[in-house]
């Protein structure tokens, strides 16, 4: 949805341009559905605050830009496209890893899917993500669009962006040391 609202954009494009409709529309559902993400990860997982803070900032980040400032859905649908195409591999390594130690076809799906998705998500996260909020804060930090967004509010877009492409990267590189923990074990044990 975020990309055929960027792509189908008929007005001028920039990161500066008002939203458009279809724009809205898209920022409209995406805090409908970070809202009601929330209030399960409030319900069932209140101790995960690193969840329950990515939340309340892509919260914040998607009310501003569509109900404050009405102008720069281009930047922030983006980096919704980049932060959310790593989904479909998380949710289904997600629920392999939550069954893995009671189903055995989980844990099988868990190994085989964990070093393709972590080298997905590095890439993503790691790369193509911080080269877009870098071309965006270029932009911005140009003064081009301080008549339409405030710096006070792209900054503070590009401080929440910044904290999760950091706190993607912390949480990927645990996941990537404790993979290469498991199969030293794992090659210790067969050679002894």
């Amino acid at each position: 949805m975020a990309i055929h609202a960027i792509l189908s954009t008929e007005q001028p494009r920039s990161f500066a341009s008002a939203n458009s409709t279809r724009q809205n529309f898209v920022l409209e559902f995406s805090i409908a559905y970070f809202l009601v993400d929330l209030l399960h990860y409030l319900v069932f997982f209140p101790n995960d605050f690193l969840f329950i803070g990515h939340h309340l900032g892509t919260l914040y980040v998607l009310i501003t830009c569509r109900y404050v400032v009405k102008h720069g859905a281009m930047a922030i649908l983006g980096i919704l496209v980049l932060a959310e195409v790593t989904s479909a591999c998380q949710n289904i390594w997600s629920l392999a890893s939550a069954r893995k130690k009671d189903e055995p076809t989980a844990s099988k799906l868990h190994r085989f899917m964990s070093p393709p998705f972590y080298a997905f998500y590095s890439t993503v996260r790691g790369i193509l993500a911080p080269l877009f909020l870098y071309e965006i804060g270029v932009f911005y930090s140009s003064g081009v669009a301080d008549n339409v967004i405030p710096r006070l509010v792209w900054i503070s877009w590009m401080i929440v962006v910044v904290a999760g492409i950091l706190g993607s990267m912390l949480w990927i590189m645990n996941l990537w040391m404790e993979l290469f923990r498991q199969r030293s074990h794992l090659e210790q044990k067969i050679v002894s």
